[in-house]
């Protein structure tokens, strides 16, 4: 059996990261996580471009765009949306899902899924850097081992 594994080396990568501006206190967080994680693994800083968007509900898009442009190895995406009293998170969570993956599957360039979706403040605080790690550089290791993965397959 042949195993085709990526490999967690960011050198010569380029990234985009779409960051959602609502609820910056957080989503600043998941980018400190996930650039730090980059840089880390080899990227350079001056490789990685960041793309800001008012909500996650928008995410999605800006990451299309930056997939299509073909200069981007990965696209991560990282926001944070919060459960309110009105059925709104489900709308904007699902739909934030929905359309990275879909970007993912129409563009074959790896889209990272780094968004938060909690049900307080305090587990959205926990997923940025607190007790449940940090969401934006778990996002950012996922897109570095899965642009490896796909450089190994088969053309």
């Amino acid at each position: 059996m042949t195993i085709i594994s990526g490999t967690m080396d960011a050198s010569g990568r380029r990234f985009g990261v779409v960051t959602a501006r609502f609820n910056d206190f957080i989503t600043s967080r998941l980018v400190e996580g996930a650039v730090d994680a980059l840089v880390r693994h080899g990227a350079k800083a001056d490789q990685l471009v960041q793309v800001l968007v008012p909500g996650a509900w928008e995410i999605p898009l800006a990451a299309k765009k930056l997939a299509e442009t073909g200069k981007y190895d990965a696209v991560i995406c990282l926001g944070c949306v919060i459960r309110g009293q009105t059925p709104h998170f489900e709308y904007v969570a699902g739909e934030a899902a929905k359309g990275t993956a879909q970007v993912s599957l129409s563009t074959g360039v790896p889209i990272s899924f780094g968004i938060v979706t909690a049900d307080t403040l305090e587990q959205a605080i926990d997923r940025a850097g607190g007790k449940a790690g940090n969401k934006g550089a778990d996002a950012a290791l996922a897109a570095i081992e899965m642009v490896n993965a796909l450089a190994g397959l088969p053309r």
